[in-house]
């Protein structure tokens, strides 16, 4: 492979911002597109040779074996996208985003993958060029980048496919609401100015509710659980500040069945406290019940607050109300793994303020290619 761009490469990002921001307040307007709910994805292209990573730059080319096949055969010869892969599955006839089906095809078995590229195949969708042919793309302003984008792409109909676009604010926040319905995130905004900069925040995202990925760093166990029924209480969570990890809070409200399983399976990431970031943490909140960050008050009120650390390893999304400082005012909601997400590049930087859709209409397209009903 010998493209004017080669991996790796880390995706350009986005920082959240609250509302549809005003195209009139950015040098050169925005360009509006959907938020899709998949893994963030660059793929590599130069003839038959197809190489996928992720936005952490590792190897996702094995897992979809379809996309591969898809982008031999409807992508330009030689080329470098960004873009995002997804699963959509039909509901009541209505094919909508399904992101913890796409996790399933993370798999270490070949078989298994090779099963579920058959049942639940992915698609992916291209929204940035880095490289067309033999020319670098990056340092153009995405208005430039787009059109060539556009003019490569067009006349895909599936598993792979172009991203819808709009500059109309009014029409962005139409999406924002409708497309909900259809598995979506909310909307990116991008502005038309900008070049392609790698790993660094020039994007703008609205999303429906307030998330963040964060680190677990341990657990505290459930005032039920015994020696012999282990039960998780809450995870403790972290964020980066200058390479080191903050505690921001804490997640909690499993079943009784959850409890005993995330014990289980949290098992291996057990480590000693003196090789913990939080081992000092640890001993200043056994001296200060009543100033521990981000926990609640039945943990100081019992002055029970150890907790069993965890090698920093995982990243977890989780839902949030506000901050109160550099922490969640209430206890956070565990949402999902993230395991595409390195935990070194949870910070605080992405923190922001406080109906049923048919996807095919979102691509503008009769039918989803590689939707699975």
């Amino acid at each position: 492979m010998d493209l004017p761009v080669m991996p790796p490469v880390r995706p350009m990002l986005a920082k959240s911002v609250k509302g549809i921001p005003d195209p009139a307040k950015f040098d050169d307007g925005l360009l509006f597109e959907p938020k899709w709910d998949g893994f963030r994805a660059l793929l590599f292209k130069d003839g038959d040779e197809v190489e996928i990573t992720s936005r952490n730059t590792k190897p996702l080319t094995r897992y979809f074996p379809e996309v591969v096949e898809a982008a031999r055969t409807s992508l330009p010869d030689r080329c470098v996208l960004d873009g995002e892969l997804f699963v959509a599955l039909s509901t009541s006839g209505r094919p909508r985003l399904e992101f913890e089906v796409l996790q399933e095809r993370i798999h270490p078995a070949a078989s298994r993958i090779a099963l579920l590229s058959e049942q639940t195949p992915a698609g992916y969708v291209a929204f940035d060029a880095l490289a067309l042919g033999d020319d670098d793309l990056t340092g153009l302003p995405f208005a430039e980048r787009r059109a060539r984008l556009e003019e490569a792409l067009s006349g895909l109909t599936g598993p792979v496919y172009l991203t819808r676009t709009t500059s109309d604010p009014v029409e962005a926040e139409a999406w924002f609401e409708e497309y909900e319905g259809a598995g979506l995130d909310g909307v990116i905004a991008k502005p038309l100015g900008a070049p392609y900069q790698e790993n660094a925040r020039t994007m703008l995202k609205i999303k429906h509710a307030r998330t963040a990925d964060v680190v677990l760093a341990g657990y505290r166990l459930h005032k039920n659980s015994t020696d012999e029924k282990p039960l998780l209480g809450s995870l403790l969570l972290g964020l980066y500040d200058d390479g080191k990890l903050q505690h921001v809070g804490v997640a909690a409200s499993f079943t009784e069945t959850r409890r005993a399983e995330l014990v289980a399976e949290l098992a291996p990431l057990v480590c000693d406290i003196a090789d913990h970031p939080w081992g000092e943490w640890r001993e200043w909140a056994i001296a200060n019940p009543d100033r521990v960050p981000g926990t609640q008050s039945r943990w100081s009120a019992g002055k029970d607050l150890s907790f069993t650390p965890l090698r920093p390893e995982r990243v977890v999304e989780v839902g949030y109300e506000h901050m109160e400082g550099r922490r969640f005012r209430h206890t956070a909601q565990f949402k999902r793994w993230r395991d595409d997400r390195d935990p070194e590049s949870c910070g605080y930087e992405q923190l922001e303020e406080p109906l049923s859709y048919d996807l095919t209409k979102v691509f503008g397209v009769k039918t989803l290619g590689g939707t699975h009903g």
